[in-house]
């Protein structure tokens, strides 16, 4: 009797759980499609990052129709990582959080030679109000932009930043392994 209520419990609280990210899934409202330039990309998938029980963010990454999510981040194409707050976060917490990802996945000698643009990069970062909405924009031929709730607030051409910061979560060793192969998932 006790492994049936054991069993029956977990079901119940499985399903809430499932049906919490279908809900802050639909608060992120993320679009079927960006337009990006001239790329038409395609949402690829769409996740929440939870942290000790709290939903941080939802996230959405975007890429070319002809392509999957893991050949758009293998090759590199034109891409869009957008994410969407549901809680205040201070802008040190996310800039440390940032190199605490960038310091599992790279050498020193990569870090120390993209420092001066990861640096101007997080000075444009302010502090995060619920309902911020972040986007990584990556193009082979125009490089990376972040906007902050649609407006650009910063733009480089050097497609190794591109790969390294976009990296923080859909490379190995980042923020979040399960966010990031939810992501990536065909």
């Amino acid at each position: 009797m006790r492994l049936f209520l054991l069993l029956t419990t977990l079901l119940l609280i499985s399903g809430e759980l499932l049906a919490n990210d279908r809900v802050r899934l639909q608060e992120a409202g993320f679009a079927s499609s960006h337009e990006l330039g001239q790329n038409n990309l395609e949402r690829k998938s769409q996740s929440v990052l939870t942290y000790l029980w709290v939903d941080v963010y939802a996230a959405a990454f975007y890429a070319p129709a002809r392509a999957s999510a893991r050949q758009a981040v293998a090759t590199p194409l034109t891409q869009r990582l957008e994410l969407y707050y549901f809680r205040a976060i201070d802008r040190q917490d996310v800039i440390k959080a940032a190199w605490v990802a960038l310091e599992r996945q790279h050498d020193a000698a990569t870090l120390k030679r993209l420092r001066p643009e990861i640096d101007a990069l997080h000075a444009t970062f302010r502090d995060i109000n619920p309902g911020d909405r972040y986007a990584l924009n990556f193009n082979p031929g125009s490089g990376l932009t972040l906007e902050l709730n649609g407006k650009t607030t910063f733009t480089s051409q050097d497609p190794e930043l591109a790969k390294a910061y976009l990296g923080i979560w859909l490379a190995p060793n980042g923020l979040s392994d399960k966010l990031r192969t939810s992501l990536l998932a065909e």
